[in-house]
Order: C-alpha cells, then sequence, then structure tokens
C-alpha cells in the first residue's frame, strides 16, 4: 500500500518538528535518485516561489474616518487614482493604475514611471503618501475634501487583494514584424530579435500541483514577505488547456486570487515596476507549499525544467498560430532555436528570488512559525487520469 498522509497529520509533524520539508528545486533530485514511492514517504513539503510582475494586484485601503465624515468618491494616493465606489473611507488602488498627470504613450514609447504598484511599495516601505479625497457631500457625510500625509502604519485596515496572480506557465514572447514593439513582455526586436519569457518554471507553485490538489479558499501561503492566502481562484483561471503526461499545461492556465495584511509585507517581495511602452506593474513575490499527501504529489512536485514546456508566440500578431513548442531549461539556457535561428532569451522573473523565497518558506515551515491551511474548497480543475507511477 503505497503512502498516504492528511493535511493533520502533516501539520502535526511541522509543530513538533519532526517535518521533512524541502525546495521544489530539490526535489527534483531526491525523487530521481529514489524514487516516488521513497520520495513520498521520506518528504512532508515542497516549497515553491515565483517573483515576477502580476498587473492584477492592488490594496484595499480604508484611511480612517475624519471629522467630519467625509464618503470619498474620489481618492488619489501620490496623485495615483484610486477607486473610491466603495463605501466612505475605502478604497482600492490596482498597480497598473499610472499617475494622474503621466503623459503616458503620448511620446512614445512611454516610461510610466510612477503608478499603484509604487504607491504600495511605498506604503510597505514606510514612507509618506499624499492622500487626496474628493465628495460630493451629503448629510451625514457632509465633508467635501481632505488632504493630509499619511503611512501604512496611519492606516486603520490595508490588505494586498490580487484578483490574478501566479500564473500556471505563459507564453514565450516574440517579435516577428519589422519594428520594435512595447508589450507587457517587455520590449520586443524586430525580426525574432529576442525571447522573452516569465515563469520560476520547476520552482512556479501551480506547476508542482498541476491539477490543484492541494490548494483552494484557505491554503495559506508566502505572499509579499508574509504569510498571506489563496481566497479563490484567479480570473482568466483556464484549468481546460492542453496539458503534458505530467499534468502540466503546455500555455496559460490556471490562476490564484491572493490576499494578506499589507502592513506585515517586506518591500523586498513588493515592488513597483515600470514597463516600457506598456504601463505601470507589480513585482509580487509568491510562495506555496505543496504536501507530498501520496506519490502522486511525490511525482508532480519533482518537475524539472526541461519537463515543463511553453509555446513561442508572435506578439506582433503578424503570426496567429504559436511558431513552436520549447521547454524552460531552453530558456533558462540563454538562447533558444526558432526557425533554424539562436535567439537570446530574457526572463521577466526572478529564478534566483524565487529560490530565496521557497527557502524562507522552507525555514519558516521547519521553525514550527507556519502550518499548512487546508483548503476549505477547491479550484476548479480538470477530469484527468492518474499520472504517477
Amino acid at each position: 500500500m503505497g503512502t498516504s498522509k492528511s493535511f493533520a497529520e502533516i501539520n502535526e509533524k511541522i509543530r513538533n518538528g519532526s517535518a521533512v520539508v524541502v525546495t521544489a528545486e530539490d526535489m527534483v533530485g531526491i525523487v530521481r535518485k529514489k524514487g516516488t514511492a521513497a520520495a513520498a514517504k521520506e518528504v512532508d513539503v515542497v516549497t515553491t516561489g515565483t517573483f515576477a510582475p502580476m498587473c492584477s494586484s492592488g490594496a484595499f485601503i480604508n484611511f480612517g474616518h475624519t471629522n467630519p465624515p467625509i464618503k470619498a468618491s474620489k481618492v488619489w494616493l501620490n496623485n495615483v487614482p484610486a477607486y473610491g465606489g466603495l463605501a466612505a473611507v475605502d478604497l482600492y488602488i490596482g498597480a497598473t493604475e499610472p499617475v494622474a498627470d503621466d503623459p503616458l504613450n503620448k511620446v512614445h514609447p512611454g516610461t510610466f514611471e510612477y503608478g499603484g504598484g509604487h504607491v504600495i511599495e511605498d506604503l510597505v516601505s514606510g514612507k509618506v503618501v499624499h492622500l487626496r479625497a474628493e465628495s460630493y457631500g451629503t448629510d451625514c457625510y457632509p465633508n467635501r475634501a481632505v488632504d493630509k500625509q499619511v503611512t501604512l502604519k496611519d492606516l486603520p485596515y490595508a490588505v494586498l487583494c490580487n484578483p490574478r496572480n501566479a500564473y500556471q506557465n505563459y507564453n514565450c514572447a516574440v517579435n516577428v514584424s519589422k519594428k520594435i514593439i512595447y508589450t507587457y513582455m517587455g520590449a520586443l526586436k524586430p525580426n525574432l530579435g529576442n525571447a522573452n519569457y516569465c515563469s520560476a518554471g520547476q520552482l512556479s507553485p501551480l506547476l508542482n500541483d498541476p491539477y490543484y490538489r492541494t490548494l483552494g479558499l484557505g491554503t495559506r501561503i508566502f505572499l509579499g514577505g508574509a504569510q498571506g492566502f489563496i481566497t479563490w481562484n484567479g480570473s482568466q483561471h483556464k484549468p481546460e488547456i492542453a496539458r503534458l503526461p505530467n499534468g502540466t499545461p503546455r500555455s496559460p492556465a490556471g490562476t490564484l486570487m491572493l490576499m494578506g495584511d499589507l502592513k506585515e509585507m517586506n518591500p523586498r517581495w513588493l515592488l513597483g515596476a515600470s514597463i516600457l511602452g506598456y504601463g505601470c506593474s507589480l513585482m509580487v513575490g509568491v510562495g506555496i507549499p505543496i504536501p507530498i499527501l501520496d506519490e502522486e504529489m511525490a511525482f508532480f512536485t519533482s518537475v524539472a525544467d526541461e519537463d515543463i514546456v511553453t509555446q513561442v508566440k508572435d506578439y506582433s500578431f503578424t503570426r496567429q498560430e504559436p511558431i513552436c513548442e520549447v521547454n524552460y531549461a531552453q530558456l533558462r539556457s540563454g538562447s533558444i532555436g526558432v526557425e533554424g535561428r539562436e535567439i537570446p532569451t530574457v526572463p521577466l522573473s526572478s529564478y534566483v528570488r524565487a529560490k530565496e523565497i521557497a527557502t524562507i518558506l522552507k525555514g519558516w515551515i521547519e521553525s514550527g512559525d507556519f502550518v499548512l491551511g487546508e483548503p476549505q474548497n477547491m479550484l476548479p480543475t480538470v477530469a484527468r487520469a492518474k499520472t504517477a507511477g
């Protein structure tokens, strides 16, 4: 009979200090040396990590009642528009919102030097942020304007709430046109001048649990340097994408909605980003612990860069179909072969930071400071056959 463990059993081992925790990078070697059966018996938790631009991110903030009170309908933080259509002094600031007077792409390519992601970084860094709010005024909320300086400590409530993070795989972007183009995948040189990709590959969270067996509402994670949670599947969650026999999708698939206390986070893991000619974003650090419940989970978490593929796509829209398929070992080597040419590859995500996140999370679990959150509602997935063996 094969190994079978529950969340409760693994958490008990974490609490008493006997849990065996390894990073996803280390798990590759363990399974290759000992096999899935022995690895499943030996290892209790595999930690993952990713650090990359995640545009669908932002923060819910309450800036505290004024005297007299205000129902803030328009709000700016460091002159970056925030959404005030919630109630009273609640707002949401999105990572991709540019500063109000940004010239955008009027002078192309725009530099987008400051936006919502930078505001979030400034708040987490402890910097003073200028808050301005306007209201049309009501009998119960007569104040029509607020103008003050705030820090994260001053805010009664600040929660990072990211509708779509930690994409399960993503395209490799190229440009076959005759002019440079500026995209959310970075600047792409003409005539296949470069190939940009954005994934931590074998360390990436959803590539280590491809069918989301251990992920859902209540899964405890590393988010922005603090403990956070999966709260739902992310927008654009597409589990029905074509997959390899090891379960990993061949193109963009699952996504996660994530939340955590902004006041506990670290600016090393939340960085405002400016993407030339495209816009603002937020670099987000995410790490997810994968419990090794059985041999299948040991198999899934042993996936290596050479076992994961993605599609090379033309972002100039000159060609609609994928040009070819490559694996992450090829991408991380520094170049890929495309139509008989060697094309230099450029990562938008940081493998070094992803590895650091997985290592930090490993330390939290080994010290007993972090136990697994058993999901109360699983992410939507797809019907499949068993893949371990």
